[in-house]
Parts: structure tokens; C-alpha cells; sequence
């Protein structure tokens, strides 16, 4: 458990800070600090966490969307750690995805034992054998694992890749728009169109044998993309 990758956004500095040491106390090494959720959607791009610890006021935005936006993407654990203590909060918070809901001022010690209570539940599910594998004649993906096998070579997985590829296999044989697949992997609805075509050239690049001969996600001129094959989980 302790390998366990966990991100915490918080604008308070010294909280931060003090998350982080009582973190570390308990073996948990793998964090990543956040004060912004710009910030915070950049770093998931590239890493695939296994908990999220999200204050709700922010600088640039409302730890409630992020939180909406990881939901759809990942089952990892969310705690909210935040002032805004009405009841009225806590059921919007989890209404936005969240496992736990903890109110500043808090225990330090609470708070350890409540996120090693959910990463072990997380973990242990996470390592058991996987159901979720896709296959298809040019490549095996393991969702659980968030690995990639081509032609016998495994690969990692990780970030708005992953959520691509598993977005286009749920999904194999169907026409994908760009505006489809931006707001359901980006979890926004401000359609970037040479965002989507960058990371389909980044995961053409791992899957296919000729990247720029696509057999496997194909172009469909006009509307977005399909992924082509026998695909079956």
C-alpha cells in the first residue's frame, strides 16, 4: 500500500506541507502537491494516482469539478479536506464523487486513518486479477494494470492516454466524434481539437505497426475516430 501514488490539491501551503509529513510518517512516499487545479489536471495527464485528497475553494476553480472529472475517469478514492462543513456540502461533495468528506479544522491522525482505511480497500482490489482486459489482434489491454501489450512487449499506460485507449475500447466499432472524446476524456466542454488529435498520435504511436497507416484507430474524415478490430473483454 505504501507504493501507493496519492495527489493532494491544496492551496494552503502550510496544510499542504503538513499533509505531506504525516503522510511520509506512515511509509506513503509517492505524493504529489498541488495548489491550483490547472496544476492538478497537468499532472493527471501524465499519472495514473490512486488517491485523491482535493480542498474544495480554490484559486482557479471548485475542487467539486475536479472531483467529477477524476470520478469519470477513475475509481481511485476522493476525500474532500475543506472548510465549507454544511450538510448541504458534504451531500454535494459526494454527489460529486467523493468517498469521504472531512471538515478543517481536522485530526491528523483521523485523517491518516480514514485514507489508509480506503487505499487498502483500493489496492487490494486494484491487484486482484484483472477483469477488465480488452484484446484484439494487434494489442492486449489490461485495464487494471494500465498496461498495453503489442506483440508481446508491455508497456505502461499511464494519464489522458489511458483514458483514451480505455474510452475507445467500451466503445470499439463505434464512430467517436473529437467533441465525444474531448469531453469524456478531458472531462471539459471546451472542445480542443488539436488536443484530442496530439494524444491519438501519441497512442497511435504505441499500438500500431505503421502509426501513419492506422489499422487499428482509424480516421473517420469529417466526424473523429473508431477503433477497428475484433475487440472483446
Amino acid at each position: 500500500m505504501q507504493d501507493a501514488s496519492i495527489l493532494v490539491l491544496e492551496d494552503e501551503r502550510a496544510i499542504a506541507e503538513m499533509i505531506e509529513i504525516i503522510l511520509r510518517k506512515e511509509g506513503f512516499l509517492n505524493i504529489t502537491l498541488c495548489d491550483t487545479v490547472q496544476e492538478a489536471k497537468r499532472k493527471i495527464e501524465t499519472k495514473v494516482f490512486d488517491f485523491y485528497l482535493l480542498d474544495i475553494m480554490l484559486p482557479d476553480g471548485s475542487g467539486l469539478d475536479m472531483a467529477n472529472m477524476i470520478r469519470e475517469q477513475s475509481e481511485a478514492p476522493i476525500f474532500f479536506l475543506t472548510a465549507k462543513g454544511s450538510d448541504a456540502d458534504k451531500l454535494r461533495g459526494f454527489m460529486n464523487g467523493a468517498d469521504d468528506y472531512i471538515t478543517k479544522p481536522f485530526n491528523p491522525l483521523e485523517l491518516v486513518a480514514r485514507v489508509k482505511v480506503q487505499l487498502t480497500r483500493y489496492m487490494k482490489k486494484k491487484k486482484a486479477p484483472s477483469s477488465h482486459l480488452f484484446s484484439c489482434s494487434r494489442f492486449t489491454f489490461d485495464i487494471d494494470a494500465a498496461e498495453v501489450t503489442v506483440n508481446g512487449t508491455k508497456e505502461i499506460i499511464s494519464g489522458r492516454l489511458f483514458y483514451l485507449l480505455k474510452y475507445l475500447c467500451e466503445n470499439a466499432g463505434q464512430v467517436l466524434s473529437k467533441e465525444q472524446i474531448y469531453e469524456r476524456v478531458w472531462g471539459d466542454c471546451l472542445f480542443d481539437d488539436n488536443t484530442v488529435m496530439v494524444h491519438i498520435r501519441k497512442l497511435r504511436e504505441k499500438i500500431e505497426k505503421n502509426p501513419g497507416k492506422p489499422t487499428c484507430i482509424i480516421t473517420v474524415r469529417g466526424i473523429g475516430y473508431k477503433l477497428v478490430g475484433d475487440v472483446h473483454s
